[in-house]
């Protein structure tokens, strides 16, 4: 392996001088979107949602941006005039404009990167846990006494026993205690968990679409300027379709991980307007069975979160035009 020397200096909240071998770089920017420029006169913009590895990056060569302006500025003066016009600072109004041309580039970045992130919710899983190595004596040695890891080390030796006989209530205690899916709830969704069973789990995962899948888009017009409009339906619904399998795919894998239970059934349930009330009622959208060697065998970096559930026992009524429809739910035989 190949040595790599970097070193950050922080000049200013916010603002860092990063030094490498390529040579030195400024950082500025705050949690989720950084602006960085090399001493080459490259520029990225780095977009991103905290907690869920997903962002967006764009790069632009500011010599080269440079450098039009100044040819343009060239070709329309003459003489001194023009050399004058393409060495001259920009004004207050163009100042103005670039600024505004930044947060809009910015605000559309973060746009598409949220929705990256709600279509990429499978990608991430919590660790898994070894029940059986945890019930043993020893502590790890990458475990050092009094640490945090220590401390989550000693309260889930404690269920270890419990959860090596299949006790459903320590299943049930130890998903209160880690609180698997709480890093979901930032999609303003929610869940409810229970087994009866040692060898299953259940979860219903409440979608609360309006919360979660924007139903504008948001792109940048050539001139700069922000474009806002309501998105297609046939967007909206394949949007929420991915937001919904991609949960549920990461609700299954959580699932695994924490527990030794060979099937997992997630139902995803939604309001929906019922026009004979003029009422929301709460219905089941989609209803799935995952087992856990087929789920362990899926490329979860390649998948498309809608095709991969159609591989396992599900109950789904989609279409590209007018949604979700209530479905019935597969229940542990």
């Amino acid at each position: 392996m190949g040595l790599c020397f970097r070193k950050s200096i922080t000049i200013a909240p916010g603002v860092r001088v990063n030094l490498s071998k390529s040579g030195p770089s400024l950082s500025f920017g705050k949690s989720g979107i950084r602006e960085t420029i090399s001493a080459t006169g490259k520029s990225t913009t780095t977009v991103g949602i905290p907690g869920t590895g997903v962002y967006y990056k764009k790069s632009y060569d500011l010599k080269k941006l440079g450098k039009g302006k100044e040819d343009k500025a060239a070709k329309g003066g003459k003489g001194k005039n023009a050399a004058a016009a393409g060495t001259a600072a920009p004004s207050a109004t163009d100042q103005q404009k670039l600024a505004e041309l930044e947060a809009n580039k910015a605000k559309v970045a973060e746009y598409e990167a949220y929705v990256n992130a709600i279509k990429s919710v499978h990608k991430a899983t919590d660790g898994y846990i070894d029940w059986v190595a945890l019930n043993k004596d020893e502590i790890p040695t990458n475990i050092v006494k009094g640490s945090e890891e220590y401390k989550e080390f000693e309260t889930l030796k404690t269920f270890s026993e419990r959860v090596i006989a299949g006790d459903v209530d320590s299943y049930l205690e130890i998903i209160n205690v880690i609180k698997p899916y709480d890093d979901l709830l930032d999609y303003g969704s929610s869940f409810e968990v229970g087994t009866d069973r040692k060898d299953v789990l259940e979860v219903e995962f409440h979608v609360k679409s309006e919360e979660v899948v924007p139903n504008m888009e948001i792109s940048l017009k050539a001139n700069g300027t922000l474009s806002e409009k309501e998105m297609s339906k046939t967007n909206y619904y394949a949007l929420m379709q991915d937001y919904i399998c991609s949960t549920m795919i990461r609700v299954a894998r959580d699932s695994f991980a924490l527990l030794p239970v060979d099937k997992v059934y997630v139902h995803a349930v939604d309001d929906v307007l019922n026009t004979a009330t003029g009422y929301n009622n709460e219905v089941t959208l989609v209803s799935v069975e995952f087992g856990r060697a087929q789920l362990q065998s899926l490329n979860m970096e390649m998948i498309d979160p809608s095709d991969a559930i159609s591989g396992f026992k599900n109950n789904m009524k989609f279409a590209k035009t007018t949604g979700f429809k209530a479905v019935e739910r597969i229940l542990p035989e």
